[in-house]
């Protein structure tokens, strides 16, 4: 497998690709950005369409959930969205948080931030703002959202205990997240774990859903819920390009489920309680 570099790099390459295209090309071509995982994405993706806040434009159907509509987002809160993308997410998430809140987005693609800024700069949102960065060392200051929401995204970091602290780190005293994410039941085979395009379109990067939930509660977040949950089944002609007719038979016949969950927690309230007696 590659190191924790090689593959945060086949990930920015392969998302700069996709920036560069429009959501029709991603799912008219299993291709269509150098790779067949861009098929894939659009397996996973949910219907946006339906949803206040949502702009054609910025969405690439590149998430596997609808984290927003379960963010619990209210009136003038501070969003942060990870994985920005095109700025789809942080669309919608505007859309509840008003004119009176602000939401950032972080992504490590220049290509994908150049698009967010532009999107937003054509819909006139001077509260919605994008910055490059690692989602393992965000661009921002610590105690300043209120909520934070990713799509999708968690699954192509290596270090996914190091994001969950990061976002312990810049949640407020009892703010809270919402996150889709693809999890694991039971054991990729080791063709798919080990392709980088497997990789890149969120599966071979996905751990064991026990372990990925175990995260969390070990950053000290509370409240753990998983909002939703819904078995992704990739189709065989896909699968056909990594396993062979035997192994595509036993994955197929196996116990291994893959999934989206949308899972939400919250950073405890700050106790003001002091040791010799009362609390404010």
């Amino acid at each position: 497998m590659q190191t924790e570099e090689q593959l945060k790099e086949i990930v920015r390459q392969k998302y700069s690709q996709i920036a560069l295209q429009d959501k029709d090309d991603n799912m008219a071509s299993c291709c269509g950005a150098g790779g067949c995982s861009t098929e894939v994405y659009n397996i996973m993706t949910d219907d946006y369409t339906d949803i206040q806040g949502y702009n054609a434009e910025a969405d690439l159907g590149l998430g596997c959930g609808l984290p927003t509509q379960f963010a619990k987002i209210k009136n003038g809160n501070t969003v942060i969205d990870l994985g920005s993308g095109a700025g789809n997410d942080c669309f919608v998430a505007r859309a509840e948080t008003g004119e009176a809140g602000k939401v950032v987005g972080i992504d490590f693609t220049p290509a994908m931030i150049e698009k967010a800024r532009a999107n937003a700069e054509e819909l006139g949102f001077n509260n919605v703002e994008f910055r490059q960065g690692d989602i393992e060392k965000m661009p921002v200051s610590a105690n300043v959202a209120d909520v934070v929401v990713s799509n999708c995204v968690l699954n192509l970091v290596p270090n996914k205990a190091g994001v969950f602290k990061e976002i312990f780190r810049v949640l407020k005293p009892g703010g809270h997240f919402s996150i889709s994410d693809v999890v694991l039941v039971g054991a990729l085979p080791e063709a798919l774990r080990q392709e980088a395009e497997m990789y890149a379109g969120c599966v071979a990067g996905a751990i064991q859903k026990e372990d990925y939930l175990a995260l969390i509660p070990a950053q000290g977040f509370t409240n753990v819920v998983v909002q939703k949950e819904k078995p992704i089944n990739i189709p065989d002609d896909i699968l056909q390009q990594y396993l062979d007719a035997a192994e595509l038979t036993r994955f197929k016949t196996g116990n291994t489920g893959i999934f989206s969950v949308t899972v939400y927690a919250e950073k405890p309230a700050e106790n003001c309680c002091t040791p010799g007696g009362g609390c404010c």
